[in-house]
Order: structure tokens, then sequence, then C-alpha cells
């Protein structure tokens, strides 16, 4: 069965010359096959865990389904190891009726690797995709604190990360009566596949678009996350590091907060500074 993580014994080599023999936890790092009806369309590395609400939300960033409810079943099928046993490494979802199934032009000709979600794709029109969700209809405004207490709040919602050091995180912070609440915190090898799990967790729990909505990732800001927070209808995306120039592009395009170095006591917003209440200097 896929496993979340792996033991495995290390040599530790030190400067002073030292060497130990020692267990070390390793994140999990599988193949997961997207398959529609029974028929393949993906293939993507990622870590076992949550592995529906990944194939779902996939399929909604490549405009396969917009809701839950054009999802009729969804469930591990064919997915058999070489001991013969099932792997859980094959998820198929069949869609509800009337729903169009994917055009063949989505099928990836090569594997998606955990990092890259777009790799594969067939041409450039198929990887920017525009939403039905206008953001700059979102006019909710977060508070710089709440904003620089995101990364922390994310940090410690890592249990994989804590075990093994090996994976990013992607977490949905929505409007509470206390301010932003963290409703889905999301583990994997690939930072898109981290956000694909926590996209699809929203479509089932909550509908989209998640109107004054932030998604906080633990790295940086690539233009595919952009692209997938904004398809999800999320007005708000906050990261450790930094924001690619393309990913500024299309957030400034989309009507998007785009926030990167949300480190500390500082962070840099790069587009959408009207959401972002706080010193006006």
């Amino acid at each position: 069965m896929a496993r979340v993580t792996q033991r495995r014994r290390v040599v530790r080599l030190s400067a002073d010359g030292s060497v130990r023999e020692r267990a070390d936890v390793l994140a999990g790092e599988e193949p997961l096959e997207v398959r529609v009806g029974g028929r393949p369309l993906s293939v993507t590395m990622r870590t076992p865990g949550h592995d529906f609400d990944l194939a779902v939300g996939f399929l909604h960033g490549e405009g396969v389904v917009a809701s839950w409810d054009e999802v009729a079943q969804i469930d591990y099928r064919s997915g058999i190891g070489a001991d013969g046993t099932r792997d859980y490494n094959v998820v198929d979802v069949t869609l509800a009726q009337g729903v169009a199934p994917p055009d063949p032009s989505l099928e990836r000709h090569v594997y998606t690797s955990s990092s890259c979600g777009v790799c594969g794709t067939s041409s450039i029109e198929a990887v920017r995709r525009t939403g039905a969700h206008d953001l700059r209809t979102d006019g909710v405004v977060h508070g710089l604190g709440e904003l620089l207490a995101l990364p922390d709040r994310l940090r410690a919602d890592q249990a994989v990360f804590d075990r093994t050091g090996g994976v990013h995180a992607a977490g949905l912070f929505v409007p509470g009566v206390q301010g932003l609440e963290a409703v889905c915190v999301r583990e994997d090898v690939g930072r898109h596949n981290a956000v694909d799990k926590v996209v699809g967790w929203a479509l089932r729990e909550l509908g989209l678009p998640v109107r004054g909505g932030v998604l906080q990732v633990s790295g940086r800001a690539s233009f595919e996350l952009v692209q997938k927070a904004a398809l999800a209808g999320i007005a708000t995306l906050s990261a450790v590091s930094a924001p690619s120039s393309l990913a500024a592009e299309l957030a400034e395009e989309l009507g998007m907060t785009l926030v990167g170095f949300n480190r500390g006591s500082t962070l840099n917003v790069y587009t959408g500074r009207e959401r972002v209440s706080g010193p006006a200097g």
C-alpha cells in the first residue's frame, strides 16, 4: 500500500570524522495515475494521502469539473503492485451524467513530476487558462498582522515535514469569528499537488469560489500556483519565498493579491495592495 512516509537506514558523516548509522524517515513519493471514466489522463508523482482530493483538484484546474456535483463517483481502480496486491496508485473519477469528458488534448504526453504541474501539457494555450470567478469582486481586506502570522500557523500543522523535512505545504484560511481560520492544510512532495489537495477539499466541502480566502504556501509562488488559486476563486496567495515574474504578471492581470517573502515581521505585496490593511507608507 502507498505510504506517506518510509523508514530507511542511513550513514551520517560529520566533518569531525565521526561516522554513525541511524534510521531516517523519508517522505513518500509514488506515482498516482488519474483516470476519468476508466481512461488515463495524467500521472503525477505525489506523497500518498488525500488522493481523491488531489485528483478532483487536478481535474478542476484542468477545467474538467467545476463543482462537486459534477463528480458521480471516485475510487481506487486497477492499481495492482508487483506483488499482486492493490497499491492505491490509480484513482478513477466517474463524471456525473451530462458532464463532458476531458478533451483528448489534455492527456499528458509525459508524466507530471513532483516539481512541475504543467509538464507535458500539449500546448501553450492549455497552460494559460482562465476561470469563471472574477477575483476583483472579492473586496475582503486582511490585516497585516493576520497575514504575517500565516506561515507559522501553516508550519504548526506540517506533521509530515516535522518527520521528514521533505515536503511542501499549502493551507487555506478563511474569515471567521476571530479572524482568519485554518480550514485545510495539506502536504506533498509537489507544491502543485499540495495546492490541488486543498482545492479538491474546498470544492467538496465549501464550494467555489472561496470568498475572502487566503492560500498560504510554504515555498515560492509560481505561475501555476497563482493560476490554481485564481481558478478556485481564492483572491489572495501568500508565499514564504519569492514569486516568479510571470506569477506576478498573471496575479495583476486577474486582480489577485500576491504576497511573497512572508517571513517574520515583513512581507512583500506584489499585486493587490488594496486587500492588505496596515502601514500606509
